[in-house]
């Protein structure tokens, strides 16, 4: 029998270990004779070239005389068990009369022996002897040495000076995947070969872990959990994938042999309001993970370090108080540095760096490009990251600092990004995202199904138009819609047409819209610099008037009947809601135990409110002060920001099913909950998207009428 080594070999979808003598097919045994086994292991520890039938011999049977049939058998029964052949793949190759040559591809990992961690040992300096120690004749020599040297490198150098400089490979880009469903969230191989990725199926109803390599269209499926598994992470020494699955009481970190196996969970995570900001990011000796998580409900989420056997947790960052999160943790290929997006109250995130020793974070970037997933270059020397105000593009910046600057050749509507290890090789997530408004007749005050007539799109492009909100006088609609470029104030008629748009920051977001009672002003938040604030502008254009100046994130505004105006803000240390003149000046708080989104009651006394993004419950306050009240929780009411307040009751939309949503009535005078109708699209949470008619007669709402990922792939990447 061939001595046992620490190796292991990756070929197709399959990995022999030679320590444990054994052959795994997408993390299923394979089953071969001991024999069958040394040979194959043979063939693989000698790929590519040919192997003489005698040194075979030699290797697997070296005491024992065998006829050649035995070879022949065994190399019958590899090939049965490797489907050698089928599907036009191949992997064994006779040469007639010679021998064998393994001829697919195979990729060695070995374990780093002891000997081989040790750190080279230190030899004492050798003392060069001086010019003038050397004897007249072998300074000579020496002098006539160095002439003769000097003259070729001269030839040499104008060789490479004027000699034509071949051209570099151009970029090129091509789908990774195009499956029906999601596919998204791609990483590397350290080979660059493979890649590991999130798809949710044909029928887009689980979230899974796979692997395809690349130029083969074979699926190797990792997790078959009814969770979702989000973030597949490949570890540098390629044995392993990491990968984070959702649970009720939060999530769980994991790891996953890379040909399939028993997953081993690694640490639960805390429960955070968005459970797919779960990303990890492996060290360089595979031993710890970087991820996203907090010490207690009330902590704002932080990166820490994991020990992937132990679950030892290190934390690394401590956000300001002001900062709304860290996530999306990148270590560096020396291992001495995270980078992370921390997200401001506001929702936009920065570039950061932390020593993973620990210490002070230093930001990176300040063009307000709204950042995500970041990576580094294999050099360490750059970071890629996707930015911008609404249609995410490949940005790059020093990690020494500087500038962020846009990459070329990429596009936009970006997510997800990997680069290779070798550098060649880009993946990302393109997404289509595509958002209308949608009306529907209420034929009665009180709404039921029954009563609904049909509804219809009101206003449709191929960009996201979101947060609309009727007149008072319902002759006009205000939203927000990316149909420009980049997130602006837009106004239509009330039946869609005509659309004018009203704003035209170049930078940043702008959301939120809402009509003045009388029709005249519209006031919205937005984030042109570093930060958010509330502004007005006249419903038929002109300047937005700023009304905020604290250095506070302040959004999210709505009206009183006209001399207030609400707003959320961190100016006191937490989320909680403000009020200030219509027309500008000193704020004052209203809650102190939480408040995001706002809205006051149609007859004046009552501020209605969540407490919280994504957080259910809407509250209840009376205007001239009071005690709040919890209003309504049913199915998470006030998670999505889709509700709105009249003078029955209160129209939302639960988040119980995010995939078919349900618009329901909740009625103040009887405290009766009445579906209002089931929507066949998703919604998104993050923006305002729910407003009725003054008179009652028109529901309004914006929902996600096409959405979809495939991996993108980028050759010859520079």
């Amino acid at each position: 029998m061939i001595p046992p080594t620490n190796h292991c070999y990756e070929f197709g979808l399959f990995r022999l270990n030679a320590e444990e003598r054994l052959l795994l097919r997408g993390g299923e045994r394979v089953s071969l004779t001991p024999k069958a086994f040394d040979l194959l292991l043979a063939l693989l520890e000698r790929h590519g070239r040919l192997v003489e039938k005698e040194e075979l011999f030699q290797t697997v049977w070296p005491d024992t005389i065998v006829e050649e049939s035995n070879l022949s058998s065994n190399i019958a029964l590899i090939r049965k068990a490797l489907s050698d052949g089928e599907n036009g793949v191949k992997f064994i190759e006779t040469v007639p009369k010679r021998g064998y040559r393994f001829v697919a591809e195979v990729r060695e990992l070995k374990r780093p022996s002891a000997e081989e961690e040790l750190p080279p040992a230190k030899t004492e300096p050798v003392m060069e002897p001086t010019l003038t120690t050397i004897p007249t004749n072998r300074r000579r020599r020496s002098v006539i040495f160095l002439a003769v040297i000097l003259i070729l490198a001269a030839g040499v150098g104008g060789w490479f000076l004027f000699r034509r400089v071949p051209a570099l490979p151009p970029m090129t880009s091509a789908p990774f995947t195009s499956f029906q469903g999601n596919e998204m969230q791609p990483s590397f191989s350290p080979d660059g070969n493979q890649i590991a990725f999130v798809w949710d199926g044909e029928q887009q109803n689980n979230q899974d872990i796979y692997v395809k390599q690349l130029g083969n269209e074979t699926l190797l499926r990792l997790t078959t959990n009814p969770a979702a598994e989000l973030w597949p992470c490949w570890s540098p020494d390629g044995w392993y994938i990491a990968f984070t699955r959702e649970r009720a009481d939060g999530a769980e970190l994991c790891f996953i042999p890379s040909l399939g196996g028993a997953e081993r969970s690694i640490t639960r995570l805390s429960p955070i309001a968005d459970a797919g900001m779960y990303q990890a990011s492996w060290s360089p000796d595979s031993e710890w993970l970087a991820i996203q998580d907090r010490n207690a409900p009330q902590e704002p989420p932080k990166i820490f370090l994991v020990a992937r056997e132990t679950g030892e947790k290190r934390q690394l960052t401590s956000p300001p108080a002001a900062a709304h999160a860290d996530r999306h943790p990148a270590i560096s290929p020396d291992g001495k540095q995270v980078a992370f997006i921390r997200f401001s109250s506001s929702g936009v995130g920065d570039v950061y760096l932390v020593p993973t020793a620990g210490g002070e974070a230093r930001r990176l970037t300040f063009e307000n490009t709204n950042a995500a997933s970041p990576v580094w270059t294999p050099d360490g020397r750059d970071i890629l990251f996707l930015g911008g105000s609404t249609l995410y593009s490949l940005l790059r910046v020093s990690a020494a600092g500087g500038k962020a600057v846009p990459v070329e050749g990429v596009g936009q509507n970006l997510s997800s990004l990997a680069v290779s290890r070798q550098g060649q090789r880009l993946a990302w997530t393109q997404t289509i995202n595509d958002m209308n408004i949608w009306q529907m007749e209420l034929s009665e005050q009180r709404p039921s199904p029954q009563s609904l007539k049909p509804w219809k799109p009101l206003i449709a492009s191929t960009r996201r138009d979101a947060s609309p909100d009727l007149s008072p006088d319902g002759k006009r609609i205000v939203f927000a819609s990316n149909r420009s470029g980049i997130s602006q104030i837009w106004v239509a008629d009330s039946t869609g047409e005509h659309p004018v748009q009203l704003t035209t920051f170049t930078n940043g977001f702008t959301g939120s819209p809402r009509w003045s009672p009388d029709g005249r002003q519209i006031v919205f938040d937005a984030r042109p610099a570093d930060s958010s604030d509330i502004y007005v502008i006249n419903a038929e254009g002109g300047p937005p008037r700023r009304l905020t100046t604290d250095p506070a994130e302040d959004a999210v505004p709505s009206w009183s009947n006209g001399q207030w105006i609400y707003f959320t803000s961190k100016r006191s240390g937490s989320p909680q809601i403000w009020r200030m003149p219509a027309s500008g000046g000193q704020a004052n708080q209203v809650t102190d135990q939480g408040g995001v989104d706002s809205m006051e009651s149609p007859d004046g006394q009552f501020l209605y409110y969540t407490k919280a993004r994504y957080a259910p419950g809407i509250w209840r306050k009376p205007v001239a002060g009071g005690e709040e009240k919890l209003i309504l929780d049913h199915h998470r009411a006030g998670v999505w920001r889709y509700w709105t307040v009249v003078e029955q009751g209160i129209y939302f939309a639960t988040a119980e099913r995010p995939e078919q949503p349900l618009l329901e009535f909740y009625n103040f005078a009887t405290g009766q909950m009445t579906l209002v109708a089931q929507l066949e699209k998703g919604l998104e949470r993050s923006m305002s998207g729910l407003t009725v008619s003054s008179d009652g007669r028109r529901l309004i709402w914006a929902q996600v009428d096409q959405v979809g990922s495939d991996i993108m792939l980028i050759e010859n990447f520079r």
